[in-house]
């Protein structure tokens, strides 16, 4: 794919891989720009009615102009694959600042002031991310933090509990509604913020297990232990 145009977007390295697709850092020949595109997993436009829900809740999400949200530019489909064009950011995802440790109480509350702030506008235009998780929170090197992949949480939901290659790390953050497959608003998102800080202040996750299942069950009966005790 490397060095290949698609559409009008050169593909200059691959940026990351995982469950939703595959992320690559471009050029955007028209604007001379650097962007992100984001080509999504086969399994998750399977059918047209999802392809079309998808197109729908993208769309929506492009409409969102709010500084701690990545910008959609484009959602287009060339030779039959589904891409994403977005705005291409400096910096390091959330996670791999949790995996040096617990965050300073001040970041880890600036971190979530600013996730809260992002999460408002979207909600406030009924647009709900359902994957919140330090992996989709993407913080600058001035400790700018930025949500990514609004528009696409719909789709992996969907697949989520029925596919058995998922990582247990995104079902960690999932609310009790969600582990039910139950339609979720935008408290689906409150709650998996609230599960994000959390990881930052403890280094640890508030609901465990060794797959899946075990994680649900801890999420919809089981009491985290307390921040305070840790």
């Amino acid at each position: 794919m490397i060095g290949r145009t698609i559409s009008h977007y050169k593909i200059t390295e691959k940026l990351g891989e995982g469950g939703m697709g595959v992320v690559y850092k471009a050029e955007d020949t028209n604007l001379k720009r650097p962007v992100a595109v984001k080509f999504l997993a086969a399994h998750l436009i399977g059918d047209e009615d999802v392809k079309a829900r998808f197109r729908r809740e993208a769309e929506a999400a492009a409409a969102l102009n709010h500084p701690n949200i990545c910008h959609v530019y484009e959602i287009s489909e060339v030779e039959g694959k589904t891409f994403i064009a977005m705005a291409f950011l400096e910096g390091e995802g959330l996670d791999k600042k949790i995996e040096e440790g617990p965050l300073q109480l001040k970041d880890a509350l600036d971190i979530a002031i600013q996730t809260a702030k992002g999460l408002q506008a979207a909600n406030g235009k009924g647009i709900v991310h359902r994957d919140i998780k330090p992996a989709n929170l993407m913080i600058g090197p001035d400790g700018h933090v930025t949500i990514m992949d609004f528009g696409l949480a719909q789709l992996a939901d969907r697949s989520k509990l029925t596919r058995m290659d998922e990582t247990m790390g995104t079902v960690t953050y999932m609310s009790p509604e969600q582990t039910y497959g139950m339609d979720v608003d935008h408290r689906t998102d409150i709650w998996s913020l609230g599960v994000v800080i959390y990881e930052m202040v403890t280094g640890q996750q508030p609901f465990k297990g060794h797959y899946d299942k075990a994680v649900m069950y801890s999420i919809t009966n089981e009491q985290p232990e307390p921040i305070t005790a840790l």
